[in-house]
């Protein structure tokens, strides 16, 4: 009877044990919204039995090879659609383990005040991966600077596009540095985060914005993709969605202004 006891308490122990290691997360993030909402969420999920290690990054590369080996359990920084370009791209084994919010684009100028400003021979600042570039053409488009193929979508380049007529050039940088190089050019592709984030300009003074019903740019938790069950990061999930704190912190990051967001979570 004793040698059973003595036998079931290391194993309890054990057990003990392996669960409070399981309840570590280590997440990757941007700058601006996405570690601000991170940040209040591990807050609340400290108190629920999860601590969290937050790892900021500066560009759009790194996290996803940081969970593809493993030197990250989630990233918090991309969409569905970029996601996929990424998997197809690098042969990344990556899955989404749930939905979060969906972040507007505008059109940003510091030297105009309208889009019918633009001059011949302008310059635009664009993201220069695929999707992304081809979210920010769309939206030139749909404002009458440029055309594109038919049928190109999201995943549509700067090589689509088949009428300039004001013969516009075109600056690429990667999304978070847009905010940067937005006085430097005539137009600039903007996310209202980054700018919030950086307080350069007014995020609410964009010439022109992308509809924010388009669910599939929503910002996803992303894992490996056998782990988007996994019970310990879908209870993050549960807590970041469920959380004040955290839809506060995502308003904050919007300058306070809806127009700019999407709770996604709450309209599915």
């Amino acid at each position: 009877m004793k040698f059973t006891r003595l036998l079931i308490a290391p194993l309890a122990a054990l057990a003990m044990l392996q669960a409070h290691a399981a309840d570590k997360l280590r997440i990757g993030v941007l700058p601006g919204v996405y570690a601000d909402a991170i940040s209040a969420a591990a807050k609340d999920a400290k108190a629920q039995g999860i601590d969290v290690t937050v790892t900021e990054f500066t560009d759009w590369t790194t996290p996803n090879v940081a969970v593809d080996n493993g030197d990250l359990d989630i990233n918090f920084f991309q969409h569905q659609p970029f996601l996929d370009n990424a998997i197809q791209k690098n042969g990344y084994k990556l899955g989404s383990a749930g939905v979060s919010f969906l972040a507007n684009i505008g059109l940003y100028s510091l030297k105009h005040k309208s889009v019918e400003q633009v001059p011949q021979g302008g310059k635009v600042g664009i993201a220069n991966d695929p999707v992304n570039q081809g979210r920010g053409l769309l939206l030139l488009q749909k404002v009458g600077l440029i055309k594109l193929k038919p049928g190109v979508g999201f995943l549509g380049t700067i090589n689509d596009i088949t009428e300039n007529p004001k013969k516009l050039s075109f600056v690429e940088v990667e999304g978070p540095q847009l905010v940067r190089i937005t006085p430097d050019v005539d137009i600039a592709q903007g996310y209202p985060h980054f700018i919030v984030a950086s307080k350069a300009f007014d995020p609410s003074s964009g010439l022109a914005y992308s509809g924010i019903e388009d669910a599939r740019f929503s910002i996803q938790f992303v894992v490996k993709a056998d782990r988007t069950k996994d019970p310990v990061i879908q209870k993050f999930v549960k807590v970041f969605q469920n959380s004040e704190a955290v839809k506060a912190a995502i308003h904050k990051a919007f300058a306070g202004d809806t127009k700019l967001y999407t709770l996604t979570w709450t309209r599915q």
